[in-house]
């Protein structure tokens, strides 16, 4: 016993600071949101659109990039024969409205997600608990999840838990493309959780299907197995750092307002 408080002290406080202090340094092989030079691309060029493989790139009616479809595979970037598409690094991805995940290429900046209404803030604010399920995902946004409960990341100084029962549960974190044979499972983990509740979506899987989109073993995400219900948050990546997760589920709560502290490059 001695001997595991002596190592204990010797390893000192390992849970990162953020949000009170600046997030930690992302690795150089981050990738953030597509961003286009816009003076470089040249004209009539379709390469960024044509290799990507979920469509998320639109060029009729101006650049568009929708990061809910993005895999952030950078096949767009490595197809630009002028170099013009950069993956920022900005980690700050998440959104209220999935309308919001349709961007401009040629404009950088942050995705930043908006409180809950009132009354659900004051509900949620300083205890959430989740029931996470995943419908058919590849265990990439699941892993990333679970980093979030280690001691480096701690969720559970924020108030936020991810429970066991649906029943113990404030909302419903939902990873993957919702496989038919997770369909039951789904909507019965979502009826078991009693009103008011949340839906947060994580990964590109859970808000447009990722790599199945139109699989006809697949809904396409959330949106395709329960069109009517509105999601609270969206994190797309493939999968999303868990900073970006963070980012988001503060950000939901209230507890990060505005830009926050500037990306680490």
């Amino acid at each position: 016993m001695l001997k595991a408080v002596i190592a204990r002290l010797r390893q000192g406080h390992r849970t990162i600071k953020f949000p009170s202090a600046p997030p930690p340094s992302l690795p150089d092989r981050f990738r953030g949101r597509p961003v286009l030079d816009g003076a470089r691309c040249r004209e009539g060029c379709r390469a960024c659109a044509d290799a990507c493989p979920t469509g998320a790139i639109s060029l009729e009616g101006g650049r568009r990039i929708d990061l809910g479809k993005c895999l952030f595979c950078a096949d767009c970037v490595a197809a630009c024969p002028e170099g013009a598409l950069v993956h920022a690094a900005d980690y700050r991805l998440s959104a209220s409205r999935r309308e919001d995940l349709d961007v401009e290429l040629e404009k950088s900046g942050p995705l930043l997600a908006s409180a809950l209404e009132k009354k659900m803030k004051h509900l949620f604010g300083r205890s959430l608990k989740l029931r996470q399920v995943s419908a058919g995902g590849c265990n990439a946004c699941e892993a990333d999840v679970n980093v979030l409960g280690t001691i480096g990341w701690d969720l559970g100084r924020f108030g936020i838990q991810m429970v066991a029962s649906p029943r113990h549960a404030d909302g419903l974190l939902l990873t993957g493309p919702v496989t038919k044979n997770m369909e039951l499972a789904l909507r019965k983990t979502w009826n078991a959780i009693a009103e008011p509740k949340l839906l947060i979506a994580v990964g590109s899987c859970a808000i447009s299907g990722g790599p199945y989109i139109g699989h006809a073993e697949t809904d396409d995400g959330i949106n395709g197995f329960a069109p009517d219900l509105k999601a609270d948050l969206f994190v797309p990546g493939c999968p999303p750092h868990p900073l970006t997760i963070l980012d988001g589920l503060l950000r939901l709560l209230g507890r990060i307002e505005g830009e926050g502290w500037p990306p680490k490059r």
